[in-house]
């Protein structure tokens, strides 16, 4: 015997996002009909339409923003000399939260991994060539993880750049092989970017 199917579409749904499977996708769908009134489900329909509508990327970094340019890109205070490269938006927030890190971003959305097909041109790489023409851009850290995919990518980055009057650093030691920078404390990323070396 299978649910009606208003649940049954709900749980589908839910389904969708990374980590849930149908169990949990299941006591998601029973809270919202046991716990949630009717201004809760439209409040939580209302924030999931806004992010969708109101939410985009930096023209500048690539990072996740509601206006044209990210608060960090807007902030003259911030050191131009010095972009830390990351792979996703949430990186951002995580080096954000240590209150340390002065210098702007460059958002990857990935790293190259050949065997899934993502190679240079599926990357926010183009721009970042371009921010490095300027001659604003001193030094450049690149904190993609240290899987196999992300020493790859910082690899390609310092090659690439090897001919320019840049300083081409990665972050330093701290960061267990593997972890990404979003799981990683906040103690860990300053120290990792204290330490970084240049390569």
């Amino acid at each position: 015997m299978s649910f009606p199917k208003p649940i049954e579409d709900l749980i589908t749904q839910f389904m969708k996002y990374p980590g849930v499977g149908r169990k949990t996708a299941e006591r998601f769908v029973f809270h919202t009909i046991n716990k949630l009134d009717n201004e809760s489900v439209k409040e939580i329909s209302k924030a999931l339409i806004d992010l969708k509508e109101d939410i985009n990327y930096c023209q500048v970094c690539n990072n996740l923003t509601d206006k044209e340019i990210c608060y960090i890109c807007a902030n003259e205070k911030r050191d131009e000399s010095l972009i830390l490269i990351v792979e996703s938006p949430k990186d951002v927030f995580s080096i954000e939260e240590t209150s340390q890190y002065k210098g702007l971003y460059h958002v990857l959305n990935g790293v190259l991994s050949p065997s899934d097909g993502i190679g240079p041109e599926e990357l926010n790489l183009k721009s970042l060539w371009n921010r490095v023409a300027e001659k604003k851009v001193k030094e450049i850290i690149i904190a993609t993880s240290s899987t196999q995919e992300g020493e790859t990518t910082a690899l390609y980055i310092k090659r690439v750049l090897q001919d320019t009057d840049l300083t081409v650093s990665r972050i330093g030691s701290g960061l267990p092989v593997g972890l990404n920078l979003e799981y990683a404390d906040q103690l860990t990323l300053t120290k990792a970017i204290e330490n970084r070396r240049k390569i």
